[in-house]
């Protein structure tokens, strides 16, 4: 029942149209404007590698396997 509403739920997302990007609008210009900006307050910092670091610590979570006991026992 879960897999046919989240199917069917995705389903209607995509059939969605967008209008994010309608330029009908009476003040939308013909030229585009862009401003690059670049915020550089890391301080030499590679962020990318604590992310690493901090995957591998999840790596110790992952579902361990299961393990089977069996056991024979005779009763006298």
């Amino acid at each position: 029942m879960k897999l046919k509403t989240a199917v069917l739920l995705c389903t209607l997302t995509l059939a969605t149209p967008a209008f994010a990007q309608d330029a009908t609008d009476a003040t939308a210009t013909d030229t585009p404007t862009t401003t690059n900006t670049t915020n550089n307050n890391d301080d030499g910092f590679d962020w990318g590698w604590l992310g690493l670091l901090g995957l591998a610590g999840l790596a110790g979570l992952r579902r361990q396997p299961e393990r089977v006991v069996t056991s024979n026992t005779t009763q006298r």
